[in-house]
């Protein structure tokens, strides 16, 4: 079992930067990959980014560019550095991890920061 906790989120004007931050506890040893996915107001949740367990990096092209995403394996964290944000990023963003001890592999999700960019 993983526990995901997210943090960071908040309200921040059009052009500003947050950095949103997710602590896993639990059964840490099984973690594979992490992400973080977003969902806005009456649309599905959508991938944002996503980090391997050796650090390799994909982005939705919405965010490439804007966005960062970064793992301490060390500290069981994760990150995601958001600049310029724009008022079109405003979500719940959800932390998420692959956990592999397992087959087919679970995918645990934290409850989620709400992120509001003003224009």
């Amino acid at each position: 079992q993983v526990q995901l906790v997210e943090s960071g989120g908040g309200l921040v004007q059009a052009g500003g930067s947050l950095r949103l931050s997710c602590a896993a506890s639990g059964n840490i040893f099984t973690i594979s990959d992490m992400g973080w996915y977003r969902q806005a107001p009456g649309k599905q949740r959508e991938l944002v980014a996503t980090i391997t367990r050796g650090s390799t990096t994909t982005y939705a092209d919405s965010v490439q560019g804007r966005f960062t995403i970064s793992r301490d394996n060390a500290k069981n964290m994760v990150y995601l550095q958001m600049n310029s944000l724009k008022p079109e990023d405003t979500a719940v963003y959800y932390c998420n991890a692959k956990g592999i001890s397992a087959f087919p592999a679970k995918y645990y999700w934290g409850e989620g920061t709400l992120v509001t960019v003003s224009s």
